[in-house]
């Protein structure tokens, strides 16, 4: 077994439940009737999640859920309604995901130190705080939008380095979204994309953060 490492989870997506095209399905069934009607709305509710859009503002903690909606509405034509209850749908969607979670507290139970880096609006950050049991194996953790920076913008990267401790050690990162380990490889992290718990496992397996 290698030394202790640091391994960074990212939330949405790695821990926790999202299927953005099937929530908006089952919401919004008249303006997602299908696939490719869910990836429009998606699309333009979301707008990729690209730093400077309106979801971004709301990850960024720069904007409160009603204003958000009253911004996605405008720009989009959707009714104010439609889009709030996208917005308080989405903390009930983020379920745990339980492969992901075993993970977690096999490494915590190898001696690694676990910190998580997530783009979270403020009012989704509280409310997971106080219901998911698997923060406890974390000895730190960000949120985007109690620090005003996100993904994958270098400076949370560095934040994180900074408020982690993280020295030479070697770092692994644990994300969903290419792009965001692409800007973590600039601080030397090393990085897994999430596909499924059994296959980040086999990779840190073979890295030697895991026994077999």
């Amino acid at each position: 077994m290698s030394p202790q490492k640091t391994v960074i989870f990212d939330l949405g997506g790695v821990l926790l439940h999202w299927q953005p095209l099937t929530l908006l399905q089952h919401l919004l069934p008249r303006h997602a009737p299908h696939h490719a009607g869910a990836q429009a709305l998606a699309q333009q509710l979301f707008q990729g999640f690209d730093p400077g859009g309106d979801w971004a503002l709301f990850d960024l903690g720069q904007i409160d859920p009603d204003a958000l909606a009253q911004r996605i509405a405008a720009r989009t034509g959707l009714q104010v309604q439609d889009v709030q209850a996208v917005i308080e749908a989405i903390p009930p969607h983020l379920a745990t995901l339980e492969g992901t979670e075993a993970l977690l507290h096999e490494l915590r139970a190898q001696g690694h130190r676990l910190c998580f880096l997530s783009n979270m609006p403020a009012p989704y950050a509280e409310r997971l705080l106080r219901d998911k049991a698997f923060f406890s194996a974390f000895d730190d953790g960000i949120f985007s939008a109690h620090v005003q920076q996100i993904k994958p913008d270098p400076g949370i990267y560095a934040l994180a380095v900074e408020r982690f401790g993280l020295g030479a050690d070697e770092v692994w990162f644990i994300d969903d979204v290419q792009r965001n380990l692409d800007a973590a490889h600039a601080h030397g992290w090393r990085g897994v994309r999430f596909e499924s718990a059994l296959q980040v496992r086999a990779q840190l397996v073979e890295a030697g953060l895991l026994p077999i």
